[in-house]
């Protein structure tokens, strides 16, 4: 499955400094996803709940609500890091084009719905590569198992 996100980086909460490192509330305002069994958009109200460790990583917590183009809803959530070569976490905070081989974006992805069509999902454990694409990103969503 394709996911493409939109971002607000414009409307980010930057919370500071916290024992855990920079945190920063990213709001998502939409999006897409396509896939052999999936398809529809990525509704408002979503977010990722940012962390750039000391060492300079980006760990990420992304919550989503998906609704298929049938009208099922499927709430989404993945945890996983953002790792650069020095300069890339400046150039990813000002919305810059990045070199493919210049980072390193992985996930970890689980899904649920309530939807019996769906079901089979709730058992799904994914793992994503993803693209930067200024703000926002967009995953190649693997089903593994």
């Amino acid at each position: 499955m394709t996911l493409r996100l939109d971002v607000d980086a414009s409307g980010a909460a930057r919370i500071g400094m916290t024992p855990s490192g920079q945190r920063t509330i990213a709001p998502v305002t939409g999006g897409v996803f396509e896939g052999d069994r999936l398809h529809g958009v990525v509704l408002p109200g979503g977010a990722d709940w940012v962390r750039i460790r000391a060492d300079g990583a980006m760990m990420i917590d992304v919550r989503l609500t998906l609704q298929t183009d049938d009208g099922a809803l499927i709430y989404l959530t993945y945890q996983g890091r953002f790792i650069g070569a020095t300069g890339v976490m400046s150039q990813l905070a000002l919305g810059e084009a990045l070199e493919p081989g210049s980072y390193s974006l992985v996930t970890i992805a689980k899904f649920e719905s309530g939807d019996e069509r769906y079901n089979w999902l709730n058992d799904v454990i994914a793992v994503g590569i993803g693209e930067q694409c200024g703000f926002n990103p967009v995953y190649t969503i693997f089903e593994v198992g």
